[in-house]
């Protein structure tokens, strides 16, 4: 899963509807690398924009329709570069539908998508150089309200998407077990930046057994109905797997 740390930014995230742009490079070079993985770049503009918004902001607003159409052009584009599926992130309304039929009409079928305010982003936000003034309440969920996370992801589910993704992971089990008593699809949980670093620190303090506490975490996901978990600390726990073996 692919997230671009851009240093072409401008008020509309254009760089990423580009072909030569950094999310088509990303994915044609992880394809060229390793041809057998799945590519699922993330699809969202807040890395890529001089403002950090998910989209185009008109008067201090987002606008939900011109981001949806910018969504569409980025989807194409990563589907051109190669990519397996795609991880709409912008919180619009209607941008699964946008993108899945934007896709078709491409000729990307084949192409799936997996759909997703939380201060558990903080180390990734740092990490892409996309802190912004304001906030993203206006259009992404409200952590306090889970009923309004099933209806989207049942929205979501409406429009085509092929598998839903709850993130950040462990703070919203609820929303997962929740969710997968409601849905069919696959679902993913995802352990973001926020999760893997406070772990990641304790482990240094002394605080806490990391390889333990990271496994329990990651059966906590599978047991609230996760069948797919994407984490910071994928390749550190494939290795510890490897040396237990």
């Amino acid at each position: 899963m692919p997230f671009g740390i851009s240093h072409t930014k401008d008020d509309k995230g254009s760089d990423t509807w580009d072909d030569n742009g950094l999310l088509a490079r990303m994915v044609r070079t992880i394809k060229a690398a390793v041809p057998e993985m799945m590519v699922i770049p993330d699809i969202c503009f807040c890395e890529y924009t001089d403002h950090g918004h998910c989209g185009v902001v008109h008067n201090n607003e987002v606008c939900n329709d011109l981001t949806v159409e910018n969504l569409v052009k980025q989807s194409v584009t990563a589907a051109k570069a190669g990519a397996d599926m795609l991880a709409p992130s912008a919180m619009m309304d209607g941008q699964v539908k946008a993108i899945r039929t934007g896709l078709d009409a491409a000729g990307f079928e084949h192409v799936a998508i997996l759909a997703l305010a939380s201060s558990f982003y903080g180390p990734f936000r740092a990490a892409v150089d996309c802190e912004l003034s304001g906030n993203r309440k206006g259009y992404q969920l409200d952590y306090a309200n889970g009923r309004q996370a099933l209806l989207e992801a049942s929205l979501d589910e409406a429009e085509g998407a092929d598998i839903l993704m709850v993130k950040p992971g462990t703070p919203y089990l609820d929303v997962l077990s929740r969710l997968r008593q409601e849905t069919h699809l696959p679902l993913a949980a995802y352990q973001v930046g926020g999760e893997y670093a406070g772990i990641k620190f304790a482990a240094l303090a002394g605080a806490l057994d990391e390889r333990a506490v990271v496994t329990e975490t990651f059966i906590g996901l599978k047991r609230a109905g996760a069948d797919l978990i994407v984490s910071y600390y994928t390749k550190q726990y494939a290795q510890w797997l490897a040396e237990s073996q």
